[in-house]
């Protein structure tokens, strides 16, 4: 309208908390992420396992189901700390190909067309906006690691009794906690990505290959100087290391290995798994890392030179 004619007025509607402004990136992503048939088919797969894991949980409880099955309760898997680890290990895999299909082109696309300084001459600060695009990636994945993973918990409780319940809490703190890390490590390495690598196939082939190649030199680190010390430079080593850590299955593994030529022992060595706080410690820098290389890429504009 034309400023001369004075018609405008000051908005009077309420105003939005500013802890939540950040919220308004992922209400409108989420919309079209889910225009696309093949992420909306991939995401309702993504339900299958922990409707897998519900049916094997019923089981235990229901001696009719086994009588009509013809299945032995012994052959039915135990619930315990390990099948929830392997719940979560599941599903992170899923979430993986998930935060693949939709991360890598959030920051990408505000870069691409200028629209950051359209984000951020407004009240709402850099860091609101790396929270709203990572908040995309980490209210889908909620969705499918630790939100079903507690039902599975509760429905486990309810059947089995208090008692289980009462013994097993830390079970249920090492489903949100491992599903959680997981979900924040996903969220950042996807948006920082996004910032770095604005072609969205070779930003998804980037994702694929921080967890490929890294694992495959530690792999071979470890084969040639014998240790395990090598898997403090894989992701997947470190995340495996992280959950077991949380469910309480984590074995330091100690294996001594012998080189014999012409029947005598020449060489001898003690492979050691790297021990937790390791395996957090990289986690943290490897996040740290991120934030960091964001704040490079986050700004209202550009010098080019």
């Amino acid at each position: 309208m034309a400023v001369l004619e004075r018609t405008y007025k000051r908005y009077e509607g309420t105003l939005s908390p500013e802890w939540s402004r950040f919220l308004i990136i992922p209400r409108h992503a989420v919309r079209n992420i889910f225009r696309s048939k093949l992420f909306t088919g991939f995401y309702a797969l993504s339900f299958v396992w922990p409707l897998v894991c519900a049916i094997l949980i019923y089981l235990h409880h229901n001696a009719e189901a086994l009588a009509i099955l013809r299945v032995n309760v012994v052959d039915v898997l135990p619930i315990d700390a390990t099948f929830f680890q392997t719940f979560v290990a599941v599903q992170g895999t899923i979430g993986f190909f998930l935060a693949m299909l939709v991360g890598p082109q959030q920051v990408s696309r505000d870069l691409t067309n200028n629209a950051l300084p359209l984000y951020l001459c407004r009240p709402f600060s850099r860091s609101e906006y790396v929270v709203g695009k990572m908040s995309i990636v980490i209210i889908l994945l909620s969705t499918i690691t630790w939100i079903p993973g507690l039902i599975l918990f509760l429905l486990q409780s309810y059947l089995e009794g208090w008692t289980w319940f009462s013994a097993n809490i830390p079970i249920a703190s090492a489903i949100f906690l491992g599903s959680l890390v997981w979900i924040v490590l996903l969220a950042l390495l996807t948006q920082t990505i996004s910032a770095w690598v604005r072609w969205s196939l070779a930003a998804r082939a980037a994702m694929i290959g921080l967890f490929l190649i890294p694992g495959v030199f530690a792999t071979i680190v470890n084969e040639m100087i014998q240790t395990h010390w090598g898997n403090i430079i894989s992701l997947n080593a470190l995340i495996a290391n992280v959950w077991a850590g949380l469910f309480g299955t984590f074995v330091r593994q100690t294996s001594q290995v012998q080189e014999r030529r012409g029947g005598q022992i020449i060489r001898e060595a003690l492979m050691t798994e790297p021990p937790l706080w390791a395996s957090w410690f990289m986690l943290f820098l490897i996040c740290a890392l991120c934030l960091w290389l964001l704040s490079r890429k986050v700004k209202a504009y550009e010098v080019v030179k």
